[in-house]
């Protein structure tokens, strides 16, 4: 069977020992800047090339992440940490923006790319159009079913790679503004401040009355942590080449631990042992951490129910029993124990938010170190908020803990095989031979090594007992601390020796895997001709035109609407959402928008597999029927879907591509893009910047209640209880709202077909664009009446925007 990565996270150096030393084929570490997880402990580029030579000398692959969206001004810094890390040996880098990818690719060609999971590529379009593109390797979105991902791997050629244990996102990853927009700290340039880990409520509007009521609360975007050990063997007889451990924030010992389950059901499979999963193994990675229990995430082919626990979003750790007794006035709580418990566990109980050392424990008042499960038990020390009926929970196990410990601290498991030949010959110094193994060699780096070191000592005739071959054999072997091991050892040896200073052996043996090691670091270094840059354009502000060209979007419809009396002097340009051409009530509403306005098909930014083929043929009727302008490409799999289209019809990029810089915006016009809308998250200041350096016509978003997150998970589905089939309830009445602690609402929008929720902005997005050089801007309806509209037109078209608490600027006058 084809060898498989298991991909490890690495936050610190006690995770990358726990990674390695845990059988991690490769891991993945992001640097001080640029990553997807700028709160982890990170690496500077020092400590950088040290992580590459750790990891070259144990045979795993290093993967470096620059998977943030990046500014103008970082984007040269960004190449030169990417050249570092290529001189420095690194396998591949993981990342997001696009223009970075294709500068890499085209100028450092040596230099494997993967695209993270950050680009939102969902779909067999996006897979082919990145494998095009150069990229070597796809990480593709969690959203994904194990049919989906087969179906992608038996179609392409690049690796792929899936996530396979760890925290999930409720959003599609790439995709979220929620921290950006609400908090200004942005997920897509590694600083998420993680709402989704925060309590909502689920509020129902009534359609007639207007009369709300709540109908579910909890952490309801808090998701379990996937675990999808049992989807293995599915996986890896699909083709997916690497299976990625999320992580990078979390502790040695859950790296630790997770590696090491996960790579012994890997080489159950590889080596087609009977693959029977152990409860042990899961309760392990339970107490390491989960969030009450595991979930399969969308690896199942159906809508999870299971994907959310409301009632707490972070480590649970694992059901020790119920408190029957608590005394308050001496600390002790008394249960039936569910599991093991010792001294040095830690505990929690269900309403405190406080975390308990385990200190004192007693059967009957006699102390113990131990209790074994199923035994009546008091806990002392044991102050706070605590009433009996409480559960307990144990969120570490010392002796768990102390083992993952173990098998990384001070510890070599991980160890390249090698050949040694000893010669002790009369009047001839001591040497040593070492080349590595031909049959066990891994790659290049490895293969053909051949060192030899001579010493100074010259063997002498033995007085009484000559060395033996096997003392020599023991004394050579003893390389526990290093990252070999002598799998043939061969010794010629005169008889009658003796050897005045078996040390000598000991330096013979350090100096020459010192001389291993440095051949395999320098076989392992690159050296780069400098790249060119990019010069630096002053920047020159275009001048305004009086008024920008209007285009607006229309995500619903409503027939009870006179769409005629839409202000068409200030409206060129109308887009209609791909799903509204499916139904045929719409018809005459886009007919009149055909015949009056410049009409785009607005295509979502998710289009799974299950919703390609009714896509493509809604798009072919639609260009038929009406005088289509063009479309709106909201990912980068459109630019295949839609290639039929790309010679007659306009493509206009959408925010959701992310474009951050005009580095990126340049590989979206040599795309084909004959106008691009810049990301959301942009502020003035690089609004300005970019547009003085653009090539490209831009359109920037003035007005809407803007979506935030795009989630394949049907909040609405669980409360109606539509599933396995979904009852479109949501699109019969009602409209709801996620209530945050703050009293704000989120609208909640369900997509019936695509079976993709928007989770909007609880504020209206209006801004003025008088000191932006903006030419094109988009308004973004949801289902505001005629006369909304038009007054939001009206504003935009005199480059203002409308006053109230109700509306926000957005990012504009953020960092992000």
């Amino acid at each position: 069977m084809t060898k498989v990565e298991l991909l490890a996270p690495v936050g610190d150096w006690n995770c990358l020992k726990a990674a390695v030393q845990n059988g991690a084929d490769a891991v993945y570490f992001g640097v001080e800047q640029f990553n997807a997880r700028m709160y982890a402990a990170n690496f500077n580029v020092e400590d950088m090339k040290q992580v590459i030579d750790y990891c070259k000398l144990r045979n795993v692959k290093t993967n470096l992440t620059l998977n943030t969206l990046l500014e103008n001004c970082e984007f040269d810094n960004a190449v030169d940490l990417a050249k570092e890390a290529y001189k420095a040996g690194v396998d591949a880098i993981i990342v997001q923006d696009l223009g970075l990818a294709k500068y890499l690719i085209d100028n450092i060609p040596g230099l494997p790319i993967h695209a993270s999971t950050q680009m939102t590529v969902h779909n067999l379009q996006g897979v082919l159009k990145l494998e095009k593109l150069g990229f070597d390797r796809v990480v593709l979105s969690r959203e994904l079913s194990c049919e989906e991902i087969e179906y992608i791997c038996k179609n392409c050629k690049v690796e792929i790679e899936t996530f396979i244990h760890g925290a999930l996102c409720i959003c599609y990853s790439g995709q979220c503004l929620f921290s950006s927009v609400v908090g200004g700290r942005s997920g897509n340039r590694g600083k998420c401040a993680g709402p989704c880990r925060l309590p909502y409520e689920l509020i129902s509007e009534n359609a007639e009355t207007h009369e709300r009521k709540s109908i579910d609360k909890g952490y309801l975007l808090s998701t379990k942590d996937l675990c999808g050990i049992a989807y293995l063997p599915r996986l890896i007889q699909a083709g997916v080449k690497c299976f990625k451990i999320e992580g990078r924030m979390k502790s040695p010992e859950y790296v630790a631990t997770v590696t090491r389950i996960y790579r012994k059901y890997i080489d159950m499979v590889l080596n087609n042992d009977n693959f029977i999963i152990d409860e042990k193994d899961i309760n392990d990675l339970m107490q390491v951490f989960n969030r009450g229990g595991f979930s399969d995430g969308h690896l199942d082919s159906k809508h999870n129910r299971n994907l959310i626990f409301p009632e707490k979003p972070s480590n649970m750790g694992i059901y020790l029993g119920t408190i029957k007794k608590y005394n308050s006035n001496k600390g002790h709580i008394t249960l039936q124990l569910e599991e093991d418990l010792e001294l040095g566990d830690s505990i929690s109980i269900s309403n405190e938010a406080s975390k308990y050392l385990v200190s004192e424990l007693m059967i009957k008042n006699a102390n113990q170190k131990k209790v074994s499960a199923n035994t009546e038990v008091t806990i002392g020390r044991m102050k706070g908020n605590i009433k009996v009926g409480d559960k307990v929970y144990r969120i570490s196990s010392k002796a768990l803990s102390d083992f993952a410990k173990a098998s990384y601290d001070n510890c070599e498991n991980k160890k390249i095989p090698l050949n040694c030949t000893v010669t002790i010959k009369k009047n001839t110094p001591i040497s040593m031979e070492i080349s590595t193994n031909k049959n066990t060699c891994y790659n290049e780096l490895y293969s053909s090594i051949y060192v030899k070191e001579i010493s100074n000592m010259i063997p002498i005739d033995a007085l009484k007992t000559p060395i033996s071959v096997e003392r020599v054999v023991k004394q050579i072997s003893k390389t526990t601390n290093t990252p070999f091991s002598f799998e043939n050892i061969t010794v010629l040896l005169d008889d009658g020796l003796y050897v005045p200073s078996i040390s000598t052996l000991n330096e013979l043996r350090r100096t020459a895997l010192e001389k291993v090691e440095q051949e395999i670091l320098s076989r392992a270094k690159r050296t780069l001709l400098d790249l060119s840059k990019k010069s630096k354009e002053s920047i020159t502000y275009t001048p305004n035109v009086k008024n920008p060209e209007i285009s607006v979007l229309f995500r619903q419809l409503d027939l009870d609407f006179d769409y005629t009396k839409l202000d068409k002097e200030k409206i060129t340009n109308i887009y209609v959402s791909l799903e509204l051409f499916i139904s045929k009530k719409y018809s005459k509403i886009i007919s009149y928008f055909s015949d009056n306005y410049n009409l785009y098909i607005y295509v979502p930014s998710i289009i799974k597999t299950n919703y390609k083929n009714i896509a493509l043929s809604t798009i072919e009727q639609a260009v038929m029927i009406y005088n289509i302008k063009g479309f709106i490409v909201s990912n980068i799999g459109d630019f295949e879907l839609l290639k039929k289209y790309s010679k007659d019809y306009e493509f206009i990029g959408n925010y959701t591509l992310n474009v951050f810089n005009n580095n990126t915006m340049e590989e979206y016009r040599k795309l084909g893009l004959s106008r691009i809308t810049l990301s959301r998250e942009l502020n003035q200041e690089l609004i300005k910047e970019m547009l003085a350096n653009a090539n490209l016509n831009t359109e920037m978003i003035v007005y809407g209640n803007l979506p935030l997150m795009a989630s394949s998970y049907c909040f609405l589905g669980k409360t109606n209880k539509c599933y396995p089939n979904c009852g479109t309830n949501c699109k019969k009445n009602n409209k709801y709202y996620l209530k945050d602690r703050l009293g704000f609402n989120f609208r909640v929008v369900p997509n019936s077909i695509e079976t993709v929720t928007l989770i909007c902005n609880s504020k209206t997005l209006s801004v003025s664009t008088k000191d932006l050089p903006v030419n094109f801007v988009r308004l973004d309806i949801l289902d505001e009446s005629i006369n909304e509209i038009n007054e939001a037109v009206d504003k935009a078209y005199n480059r203002e925007k409308l006053e109230g608490l109700q509306y926000t600027n957005g990012n504009l006058y953020r960092e992000v």
